[in-house]
């Protein structure tokens, strides 16, 4: 970890991407793990689906009831998140790119201009007819007083989280952003990301090109491992703030 430490201390620009990995000392479970989500039930990844989500109101209903569940409204940032912000403040941190769509990383303190929320956020809904994005707040509180469906206030449509689900395109300024960030980057990071997710997982193959090092932190094997400059298999909630701190300055 000091060696990742000291490359970080040398590296004015560094780029993260963080995926579920960082949140489960939050209490959020991963998806693939071996006991994610999508391990122990993999129809759940069907609810991931844009196409069975516009087709089927029994899908919207169960995704509805599993938004009001969903662990991230009770969750709080982690040292991970709050080491990450930190790096921020070093004036380190070129990007901080998150599949992650739980929102920790803007409740830890991380700023806007960094971060890019490439899969969008559970903590708003869009409507996929008219486009209209609010807080997902007064939606929820509908789902609880009995709408199990509930439609677009303004056109009568279906309403979403604002994620990106399986069969959704990202939005193409968000991976603009990201793509940008890797390939200007010294130094980029993947924490808690399985790098199996297109086209986030091309980010470590343009900060590689672009003579960037690369630094993998995950529990489990990621195809980049024999290719990064050091792969360490440590929980992100130590591991993390320990590198930090040994980039931290005296």
């Amino acid at each position: 970890m000091s060696r990742v430490g000291s490359w970080v201390a040398k590296a004015r620009a560094v780029t993260v991407l963080t995926g579920a990995g960082i949140s489960t000392a939050s209490g959020i479970p991963d998806f693939r793990g071996p006991d994610g989500l999508w391990t122990r039930d993999p129809e759940a990844e069907r609810l991931s689906s844009l196409d069975a989500y516009l087709g089927d109101a029994g899908v919207r209903r169960r995704v509805w009831q599993g938004r009001l569940r969903h662990p991230a409204w009770t969750a709080r940032p982690n040292p991970a998140h709050l080491a990450l912000v930190e790096l921020e403040r070093s004036g380190r941190l070129r990007a901080l790119v998150t599949q992650n769509i739980d929102g920790l990383h803007q409740l830890a303190g991380t700023s806007g201009d960094v971060l890019i929320e490439i899969h969008g956020t559970l903590r708003d809904v869009v409507c996929l007819f008219c486009g209209r994005r609010s807080p997902a707040g007064p939606t929820l509180e509908r789902v609880r007083a009995g709408e199990a469906d509930p439609a677009c206030e303004d056109c009568g449509g279906i309403l979403k989280s604002a994620t990106v689900s399986f069969g959704q395109a990202l939005d193409p300024g968000d991976l603009q952003r990201a793509q940008e960030a890797a390939a200007s980057c010294e130094l980029f990071i993947a924490a808690g990301t399985s790098l199996t997710v297109y086209p986030v997982a091309l980010l470590p193959e343009i900060a590689l090109a672009s003579g960037a090092r690369l630094v993998i932190l995950n529990a489990q094997p990621t195809p980049y491992d024999d290719r990064a400059d050091e792969v360490i298999r440590a929980p992100l909630a130590e591991v993390l703030p320990a590198i930090v701190r040994s980039a931290a300055p005296g």
